[in-house]
């Protein structure tokens, strides 16, 4: 069976601080680490009231140093946001304080409004030079050479897998080139899911951190106990997003029985192809949304991002969808013979 994992946006709900925020944070990876989960994301966004990740590399390091085995990184760096050098040496000292456990998903978007990426990096540089700053975080990374005047300490001769994001084919023609892992947001922008994988692997080469494509596909996952009540938590990141559509971005709130009895026809209308990458519902209806996901895309392995109110709630979903992987696996095993 392919490895499970986890993206979180630290959500700051209706009623609660960053704090409390990270401190979840921590406990759901702690929780996700005792399930087998492989990897624990965080992601960069910036001006986002509802989101506590946004210095990610800090909450990655009090992640990692909160548990022992799973992989910490993140999904991802907005690199158009940071000096490529400043990130070598942030994801350098990680390593260093982690070692074999740290992982570095780089993204081209600035993860936030344009006022807000000019108020972060204030130059003329952006998505346009994303290429050549990956291609220069990659060489603060190689083994120490003399040559090179400018050196990232920590970061030069570690091992910290890079992985290109994205959520349109410019990543994934960026990935296979460059021969790294790929992962796309389905979780978020589905449409060109299918186009960008194919690309991937179809343009791949080679390269001395991949020898063959490796990609990750992320997808919204909420499981409860009944299918209603699964739909009912969801409720909580649709409002999010429509919100944020409204320019009114703001904490996470509480779920609802009914989004139309809140939201106008014509706002609500199109949402669902926005999260068409999802799974949500009961433990056999998310073993089966979660089959169909894989059979589809052939992925190496899911990253699943759970925007629920509830932190006890969110917990409950991650454990159900672990013994949805254990029971695919059965399946699969059985499917084969083994």
């Amino acid at each position: 069976m392919i490895p499970f994992s986890v993206l979180d946006l630290s959500p700051i709900v209706e009623g609660n601080t960053a704090s409390q925020a990270l401190q979840n944070t921590l406990s759901l990876a702690q929780h996700a680490e005792q399930l087998g989960y492989n990897r624990y994301w965080l992601a960069e966004h910036h001006n986002m009231p509802g989101i506590a990740s946004a210095a990610t590399s800090v909450v990655i390091g009090y992640v990692a140093g909160g548990t022992k085995t799973i992989r910490v990184g993140s999904g991802g760096i907005m690199l158009p946001n940071h000096s490529p050098l400043v990130i070598a040496e942030q994801f350098g000292t990680l390593e260093s304080l982690y070692p074999g456990r740290i992982d570095l998903g780089l993204g081209r978007a600035p993860g936030s409004d344009q006022p807000t990426a000019r108020a972060l990096r204030r130059d003329a540089t952006g998505p346009d030079t994303f290429p050549q700053d990956v291609l220069e975080l990659q060489r603060y990374f190689q083994p120490d050479d003399s040559n090179q005047f400018v050196q990232a300490v920590p970061g030069n001769g570690l091992d910290v897998p890079i992985w290109i994001l994205g959520s349109s084919l410019f990543g994934a023609q960026l990935a296979a080139i460059l021969g790294l892992p790929y992962a796309f947001a389905s979780h978020f922008a589905p449409n060109d899911l299918m186009r960008a994988l194919h690309v991937y692997r179809t343009q791949f080469k080679p390269s001395s951190h991949l020898k063959e494509p490796y990609a990750m596909v992320a997808a919204n996952v909420i499981a409860a106990d009944t299918d209603q009540e699964a739909e009912r938590l969801f409720t909580s990141v649709q409002q999010q997003f429509l919100y944020i559509r409204r320019g009114k971005a703001r904490k996470m709130q509480p779920p609802v029985d009914d989004l139309s009895a809140t939201w106008p026809d014509y706002e609500l209308a199109g949402i669902d192809s926005f999260f068409r990458c999802s799974a949500i519902g009961s433990p056999r209806t998310i073993q089966r949304q979660l089959a169909n996901i894989i059979e589809q895309t052939q992925a190496n392995e899911l990253i699943f991002t759970a925007p629920i109110f509830d932190h006890e709630a969110r917990k409950h979903s991650l454990t159900l969808t672990a013994q949805v992987r254990d029971a695919l696996a059965v399946e699969k095993g059985e499917a084969v013979g083994v």
